[in-house]
């Protein structure tokens, strides 16, 4: 009966162990330019995808329209949407090695919500992001977790929607959370994006499993002990 209830216990803590979840925020650094481009990550530039709203893969990342009139789009369509605007050589990595109004495809998500699902954890993602305006915002989620949030005002302070060259930046955002999932939202017209950019992380155990495990090799040493010492007697 003793085994049975040191057993119990150790029940009790692998199950403790096991349901530790943190939902915190992440704290994120922002950094934004007119120019500029990151070097070294993974790249998609979603060229390779039907216009409209079938969505697809691009350079890894699954692209989803989860709501509203969002699509694939190229050029402009006034009071809908804008081209971002390349400068400083910021299109160089993704094959757009001119200035001026992005001549490929890019997103845009009309008044509603596009999903982008990296191929695995990351903790820094960047964007092109065109004419930046207050009521844009990206999400990043662990998941269902939300890890943090970005709009226009924490992109520049004059998110007023500029169509030109100093209205596009590129937003380089590092997190101290890991992420898999980014919600591109804009309650009015538009969110344009292109010339995303992003670090997938290594896999390794997380330091929970890794607990989870040694009292569980414990566990069973433990059990072969007492089994050992019943034989014996």
């Amino acid at each position: 009966m003793k085994a049975l209830k040191h057993i119990g216990s150790l029940a009790v803590i692998l199950a403790a162990l096991g349901s530790g979840i943190d939902c915190a925020s992440a704290s994120l650094v922002i950094n934004s330019a007119v120019g500029g481009a990151p070097t070294g990550v993974d790249y998609a530039n979603f060229d390779n995808l039907a216009l409209g709203s079938a969505g697809g893969t691009s350079g890894g990342i699954g692209v989803s329209f989860a709501s509203g009139n969002g699509a694939v789009v190229q050029g402009s369509a006034s009071g809908l949407y804008a081209a971002p605007y390349l400068s400083g050589g910021n299109g160089l990595l993704f094959g757009n090695p001119g200035n001026g109004p992005d001549a490929t495809k890019y997103l845009s998500t009309g008044i509603g919500t596009i999903t982008l699902s990296l191929p695995g954890l990351s903790k820094y993602f960047g964007l092109l992001w065109g004419s930046v305006d207050t009521y844009n915002t990206l999400e990043l989620f662990n998941g269902a977790n939300l890890v943090g949030t970005v709009t226009g005002d924490d992109v520049t302070a004059s998110a007023n929607g500029n169509q030109g060259a100093s209205g596009t930046y590129y937003v380089n955002i590092n997190s101290d959370l890991a992420f898999n999932t980014i919600d591109l939202i804009s309650s009015q017209y538009a969110f344009e994006v292109d010339n995303v950019a992003y670090n997938v992380l290594a896999a390794v155990p997380e330091p929970g499993s890794i607990a989870l495990f040694g009292v569980g090799l414990v566990a069973f040493g433990w059990l072969y002990r007492l089994k050992s010492q019943s034989a014996r007697a």
